[in-house]
């Protein structure tokens, strides 16, 4: 049994968490563009897996690793603790692109099995 679905899940899990908690609970930055970089390479670990698991829709993937991106940026504006940022959900983009991209590569050299 493949453990990519669930470490997928377990992962989107645990972006929304690390998301949503107070500021206060979070190490330091040591600079703003720290924060980018976080989302980019959470939401290109995301689509890595995503793809992984689910090969046969990648363009739905992304969008809906998208729509996840933004309704994470949405519940952070609503939580009042936590500040949604249209610069965070280009980062999600670009971390998306990146994972499909990488996913992408890894898929063609990898031969197919029936799961």
């Amino acid at each position: 049994m493949s453990l990519i679905k669930p470490l997928f899940w377990l992962s989107t899990i645990i972006l929304a968490i690390a998301s949503l908690v107070p500021v206060t609970l979070l190490p330091g930055q040591a600079f703003d563009i720290w924060d980018k970089a976080q989302h980019a390479c959470g939401f290109a670990w995301l689509a890595l897996l995503g793809l992984w698991s689910y090969p046969q829709n990648p363009l739905r993937v992304g969008a809906y690793l998208l729509a996840y991106g933004a309704a994470i940026e949405l519940a952070q504006a609503a939580t009042g603790w936590r500040y949604g940022e249209w610069a965070d959900l280009a980062a999600d983009g670009v971390g998306i692109l990146l994972g499909m991209f990488f996913a992408t590569s890894i898929l063609r050299k990898t031969p197919r099995t029936a799961s």
